[in-house]
């Protein structure tokens, strides 16, 4: 497990670019995906291996 710690509002970095969370999700496994609304106002959510802080 991961030490960083993604919460609503945080800056973080994709493959896609930089952007902000603005969702945190669990899925049916127990896993946690996260909502980043990019720079154009596009949300997609990425898995805690796809996400750092920035």
């Amino acid at each position: 497990m991961s030490e960083s710690i993604f919460t609503p509002g945080a800056d973080v970095v994709t493959a896609r670019g930089r952007g902000t969370v603005v969702d945190v999700r669990a899925t049916p496994s127990g896993k946690f995906v996260f909502g980043v609304e990019d720079v154009d106002g596009e949300v997609t959510y990425f898995t805690e291996k796809a996400v750092r802080l920035a």
